[in-house]
């Protein structure tokens, strides 16, 4: 394949043909993310995309799902996207599923007609990186969204029958507004209620405002017992149902994942257990993006 620059995708398309349609991030102010901060944004052309999907053609005719990379390809026109997907069909035929990142502007500068059109097409599932249901934090990392903005482009992602799958950052309101950020988050979550809920831990990063803050002292990022708890107040604040749960990513000290509602309860006593010392956290070395 080839591709510009490092490749980020969802643990869950480690299988997936990933085609890179378009470079870097749309937005690219958070100040918590480090991923694209060495790529200026733009589109890739149509040469570009067809070079990786004459390779997956010949090369990767066993995989069925295809993603679309990189950190926000929904930004793309709907007339860019579905000849994208059409390009798809006719190399690749054997695909029968295509997921991508996309924020929640990307989402609401679709219809939900042009997200049913989508769907149509072949689009099984979008990430979007939620972060916090606080607007206090999201104003101050610079998500350039709001609890209420984010929960339209969920009602308009479902409303096309498309899988949302979010991811939530714990750790993202420092140690003083900790508590208050898992409650928010779990409030908005719940009246989103996404296909899947993925809570990772900050890492702060070199090349971030947010990573020269913790240097500094000015960011306080709360130690492995502040995170079970802000996991536990979180898991309390989700009163969706049939929602898959999962804080097992590399980056989380007490991997835990199961169906809301139906295994809260397990999940708090696995969380309870780990803050009395009876089950074993992830040590720091092993943690990692």
């Amino acid at each position: 394949m080839n591709y510009d620059g490092d490749i980020i995708r969802p643990p869950s398309e480690a299988d997936s043909i990933i085609i890179q349609v378009t470079v870097g991030c749309s937005h690219n102010h958070c100040t918590f993310c480090g991923a694209y901060k060495d790529k200026q944004f733009r589109i890739r052309n149509e040469d570009e995309v067809l070079e990786n999907l004459h390779f997956a053609a010949q090369y990767c005719k066993r995989q069925k799902r295809v993603f679309l990379a990189d950190g926000d390809a929904l930004i793309l026109s709907q007339s860019r996207l579905l000849e994208i997907f059409a390009l798809i069909k006719k190399h690749i035929p054997w695909v029968n599923r295509i997921a991508l990142y996309g924020n929640a502007k990307a989402i609401r500068s679709k219809s939900v007609a042009e997200l049913t059109e989508l769907k149509a097409m072949g689009l099984h599932r979008i990430y979007m990186g939620f972060e916090s249901g606080s607007n206090e934090v999201l104003i101050k990392v610079k998500k350039g969204e709001s609890a209420q903005s984010m929960i339209q482009a969920a009602v308009n992602v479902k409303k096309a029958g498309i899988f949302l799958s979010t991811t939530v950052l714990l750790g993202l309101a420092g140690v003083s507004g900790s508590l208050k950020h898992a409650r928010e988050s779990g409030r908005v979550l719940s009246q989103m209620a996404p296909g899947q809920i993925a809570a990772l831990c900050l890492m702060p990063l070199a090349n971030t405002p947010l990573g020269k803050e913790y240097v500094e002292g000015t960011f306080q990022l709360p130690d492995s017992n502040a995170i079970l708890l802000e996991l536990q107040e979180l898991l309390r604040n989700l009163t969706c149902d049939r929602v898959q749960f999962m804080a097992n990513h590399a980056s989380n000290y007490l991997p835990i994942s199961g169906r809301l509602a139906r295994d809260r309860d397990s999940m708090l006593k696995t969380i309870q257990d780990a803050l009395q010392g009876k089950q074993p956290l992830t040590p720091e070395n092993f943690r990692g993006l």
